[in-house]
């Protein structure tokens, strides 16, 4: 008698549908997703804080207003400030801390019940934010340097007259298409193969613990490799908030400099 006991046959591994999961309406673009309600609610937890926080300031700070206050140092210093520069940086710290806290909290609810899914999984928020990224990165470019001059500067000075134009396409590619769309799909790949790789480990090892025999083993020893992946996915999502804000605070930073 094998020791492996008969095993389900109806597991279907998780796939694109998981990112699917309209609350009000079924199809089309006005379905109220789950993503979208974890956009709100993440926009009232990231309000809420920073009112409970920052409502009784005071001298010698609780561990609430000192944890608003470090996260709102590493925008503001270790990002804004060291990649815009001392000079233009403070009118961009409200921007890049609400892209910041937005993603981080967004991000987090991949790991922590009953969210359990992380928003920017879905590409259409990635994109948005990128697009909001984009378009300030080129309006303050254009006021600081005027319209001929900014798209002027993407050519660097001192370049051989044959080699303007192919140079010029070059970086307008890299300007107009490259920076967005990396920047999106960076987010939205990290966000999107954690969570999948997550599910998978939890819903295959659930259904080796329900086999029987050894896949019982299986099961557990695959259900410590979800724990671990956890763990690690808790990283990766902070990272991902961090390198989006940093890579923001930089295309700004380019744009505004003198030299640009």
């Amino acid at each position: 008698m094998s020791i492996v006991a008969a095993a389900p046959t109806d597991y279907t591994a998780p796939g694109v549908e998981e990112f699917w999961q309209p609350l009000f309406g079924t199809d089309g673009p006005w379905a109220v997703t789950r993503p979208i309600l974890l956009m709100v609610v993440a926009t009232g937890l990231v309000v809420w804080w920073l009112l409970a926080t920052t409502k009784k300031k005071a001298l010698v700070p609780g561990r609430g207003q000192m944890g608003t206050e470090a996260v709102y140092g590493l925008v503001r210093n270790s990002i804004a400030k060291d990649l815009i520069g001392s000079k233009d940086f403070m009118r961009f710290v409200p921007l890049l801390f609400a892209l910041f806290t937005t993603i981080l909290v967004n991000n987090f609810f991949g790991v922590i019940p009953p969210f359990s899914y992380p928003t920017f999984s879905r590409i259409g928020f990635p994109i948005a934010l990128s697009l909001i990224v984009w378009v300030v990165f080129h309006v303050v470019g254009m006021r600081k340097h005027g319209f001929i001059g900014y798209w002027k500067s993407l050519v660097p000075a001192g370049l051989p007259k044959a080699m303007i134009p192919a140079i010029f396409f070059l970086e307008l590619i890299t300007d107009l298409f490259t920076r967005p769309v990396t920047l999106a799909l960076r987010l939205f790949g990290n966000m999107f193969a954690g969570h999948i790789l997550i599910v998978l480990f939890i819903t295959g090892g659930w259904y080796m613990l329900n086999s029987g025999g050894v896949l019982v083993v299986a099961g557990g020893v695959t259900w410590i490799f979800a724990f671990v992946m956890t763990l690690f996915e808790l990283l990766v999502e902070f990272l991902q908030a961090y390198v989006f804000t940093l890579l923001a605070a930089l295309y700004i930073g380019g744009a505004v400099a003198d030299e640009h």
